[in-house]
């Protein structure tokens, strides 16, 4: 029996280091999620929990005891594979309603739907890395997930900050496919839409699933193994997954025969080829450590609307940007698709052999190169880029602290890390020069001549600054002005150009009447294609 006076001691300190760990949040520029559950969370069932969201707007200040902009009921259970690992849990929500059935629901302003996912980053200490991946990714691919941060109290317990994001799953606003119901047998219905993925069983044991008649590696095993994740192991009958088992036979079949570049009978009678291609770049622009092996999806759209297979969408790119120390490594030199299978043969999740086999193809990376080439003048940029990692580091510095107070891991390894950084601060120079140089890397292997950035000039002056209405922008009369100014939102989203009035040649007069409230960049370009940027506060 534990002695009272021991028993009492304890109840104490667990009062105390919940009250402390609550307290170590008030007010936020980030939205805050309540939750409480009645029964303790775990990895399925979902549990039965209330939940209220306080978001009062752009750059407006939420506080804990503010009125909600939304209460209901939600199950929530912990999600994710290795991740589960960690202190600082991912969870799975759905929402509900009074009889515990999902609800479409649109939460912090994203297109509505009942299911969701609250990332942890725990891992990645820039906490940015999933993010940076989707916003890059979504505009450039035909669906992406939306996520916004968040910080997250869960039964009284502050957690720090999370990402509330969009689950991957049919829907019109989420995977663009035909819906399938479970009394197709036949006919053109029959032809989709499905999600498969390749992905280790731990994820979904319950999906239907079987493994490729091709290991990636002569000898191998286990071969690469795939899961249908759309329709549901409850919502799909057993004509469905002979079809889409066999026609992914016959894919593979084509991509492994003599003529597979045919451009016919080949491997693009099954594939879209745009989609193959973003979805390399955007794992090689990252250097995703789990690219084409892990968490990988696509989806085959019905017959009647091409049927053809899509690659996406991207999801789990917390071992990415350098932040991986096995393998292929936080190197930004060497490609993943090329790489991995030689650094690492003795991994369990290899990279399939379809990889090697469309980059052998010349006319596949001609055009591979040429999306790239276009891309980084456009949705890959350096202002985009940069752009986005810049725009996320403001939005979540004043939150950092707390983060990092709650789960006081700066200066520590956790597992994968490549780099550890002393502060914050210092995960965010790596990700930047990491980025900068596996930019430069892909720029010399693919043949793109691309402008160099600096976003380090600081000749932008503006007054005042928060603004209100209008404000002076000066700028180093020494600087050749080629272009702007423009101007960014906080997530390097290009807004326009505020209504300008100029003044002198280095100097105009800029009215932000018609923004909204909260913090934008200012950039301009010079005669040398230099990119230079300030930020604003519009109050």
């Amino acid at each position: 029996m534990i002695n009272k006076n021991v028993h009492l001691a304890l109840i104490i300190f667990l009062a105390s280091y919940c009250i402390g760990y609550s307290q170590l949040l008030t007010e936020s520029n980030l939205p805050i999620i309540i939750i409480n559950s009645q029964f303790s969370i775990q990895d399925e069932p979902k549990t039965g929990a209330s939940i209220s969201i306080i978001d009062n707007g752009p750059g407006i200040i939420n506080k804990v005891n503010d009125n909600p902009s939304f209460t209901g009921r939600i199950g929530i259970e912990f999600r994710g594979s290795s991740s589960q690992w960690f202190p600082k849990k991912p969870y799975s929500i759905e929402v509900w309603d009074t009889l515990g059935e999902d609800i479409d629901t649109t939460l912090l302003g994203m297109p509505s739907d009942a299911d969701w996912i609250l990332n942890a980053t725990y891992n990645d200490k820039t906490l940015m890395r999933d993010q940076l991946t989707y916003i890059l990714g979504g505009s450039i691919m035909e669906y992406a997930p939306r996520g916004k941060y968040c910080e997250l109290i869960v039964n009284g317990n502050y957690e720090g900050i999370y990402i509330l994001m969009e689950k991957i799953k049919r829907s019109k606003n989420r995977v663009p496919i035909d819906k399938m119901d479970i009394s197709i047998v036949n006919g053109d219905k029959l032809t989709g839409g499905y999600i498969v993925k390749l992905d280790k069983d731990t994820g979904n044991p319950s999906s239907s699933s079987w493994n490729s008649n091709y290991p990636s590696i002569p000898g191998k095993f286990p071969t690469p193994y795939f899961q249908i994740e759309y329709p549901s192991v409850s919502n799909i009958n057993l004509t469905q997954e002979d079809y889409i088992k066999n026609h992914f036979h016959k894919v593979e079949d084509a991509i492994s025969s003599n003529t597979f570049a045919d451009p016919i009978n080949g491997f693009r009678k099954y594939f879209d080829e745009q989609s193959l291609i973003d979805f390399i770049i955007m794992n090689e622009l990252a250097k995703n450590g789990d690219g084409y092996r892990l968490s990988t999806y696509m989806y085959k759209e019905r017959d009647s609307d091409g049927g053809k297979i899509k690659m996406g969408p991207l999801w789990d790119f917390n071992l990415s940007f350098g932040n991986i120390d096995y393998c292929t490594g936080g190197s930004h030199l060497g490609l993943v698709l090329n790489d991995f299978n030689y650094i690492c043969p003795e991994d369990l999740w290899v990279v399939h052999f379809w990889w090697q086999k469309f980059i052998s193809d010349k006319t596949f990376m001609d055009s591979l190169k040429n999306r790239y080439s276009h891309l980084r003048s456009q949705q890959l940029s350096n202002v985009k880029v940069f752009g986005t990692i810049d725009s996320i580091a403001t939005l979540l510095k004043p939150a950092s602290s707390r983060n990092f107070a709650r789960w006081p891991i700066l200066g520590q390894y956790i597992w994968p890390n490549y780099f550890v950084g002393q502060t914050y601060e210092d995960e965010l120079k790596f990700i930047r020069e990491w980025t900068r140089l596996r930019l430069g890397y892909l720029d010399d292997l693919w043949l793109v001549t691309i402008p160099t950035v600096d976003f380090s000039v600081s000749d932008i002056h503006i007054i005042p600054n928060p603004v209100s209405t209008t404000c002076i922008v000066r700028i180093d009369p020494r600087v050749k002005i080629k272009k702007g100014p423009f101007a960014y939102d906080t997530i390097g989203a290009f807004i326009g150009e505020p209504s300008i009035k100029r003044l002198t040649d280095h100097s105009w007069e800029l009215n932000l009447e018609s923004f909204s409230k909260g913090t934008y960049y200012i950039r301009y370009i010079d005669k040398d294609d230099k990119v230079h940027s300030a930020s604003i506060v519009k109050i």
